[in-house]
């Protein structure tokens, strides 16, 4: 398959993780756990929270698919693919939990996919390495991110409380095939500006 068909598939894969419900290989943790019952304002900080987590993994997705579609060695394409599809658990996860609160994923989605995308195949045609490097640095992120919204969720949400350990526990895994595969280090002005740019994402996601 040529560049110009591989760019093709990943469009059309885009619009479908946008815009529909991809299903998830692995049953969600929160169906093993009963729905408790939470009051107004809890629900809408767990929801404004999700919709966040959703769009991280979102972005995770994108940045891994862009990645993989230019990468040099079939080895390393399988560990961003299979990084990738796990992503879309979490993406089915945290969809499901967000219309189970009654609410919608962010709006903003569409515009954070493409970045996050495009930011894949540069990183991608930088080399292995880098793209290796970026895959570690973002599941760090992405674990600190994590770690901070357990803090937060309401003390009754084991639902959600569920749906995020798993992931955490699904990012460091990442992170460390990452590592084994040759991850370069990152520069700290990258580091820097993809953390501005996680927050960005963080700040508007959380409200539209």
């Amino acid at each position: 398959m040529n560049l110009i068909d591989k760019l093709i598939c990943e469009i059309d894969h885009g619009l479908r993780t946008v815009a529909a419900r991809l299903p998830a290989a692995r049953q969600s943790p929160a169906d093993a756990v009963p729905q408790e019952a939470q009051d107004q304002a809890d629900d809408g900080e767990t929801l404004r929270l999700m919709r966040v987590n959703h769009c991280g993994e979102l972005c995770a997705q994108a940045l891994y698919r862009g990645q993989a579609m230019v990468a040099r060695s079939a080895r390393i394409r399988d560990v961003l693919e299979r990084a990738a599809d796990e992503e879309r658990d979490h993406l089915s996860w945290c969809r499901q939990r967000i219309e189970e609160l009654g609410g919608q994923p962010s709006l903003l989605n569409p515009a954070w996919y493409a970045a996050s995308f495009c930011l894949g195949v540069a990183s991608g045609v930088a080399g292995d390495k880098w793209s290796m490097g970026f895959l570690v640095e973002t599941e760090r992120q992405v674990e600190q991110h994590l770690e901070g919204h357990l803090s937060r969720l309401p003390q009754g949400d084991v639902r959600s409380r569920a749906i995020l350990e798993a992931m955490v526990t699904d990012e460091i895994a990442h992170g460390n095939a990452g590592e084994a595969n040759g991850a370069a280090t990152l520069p700290l002005a990258i580091k820097g500006a993809m953390k501005l740019t996680s927050q960005a994402m963080t700040r508007s996601t959380y409200w539209v």
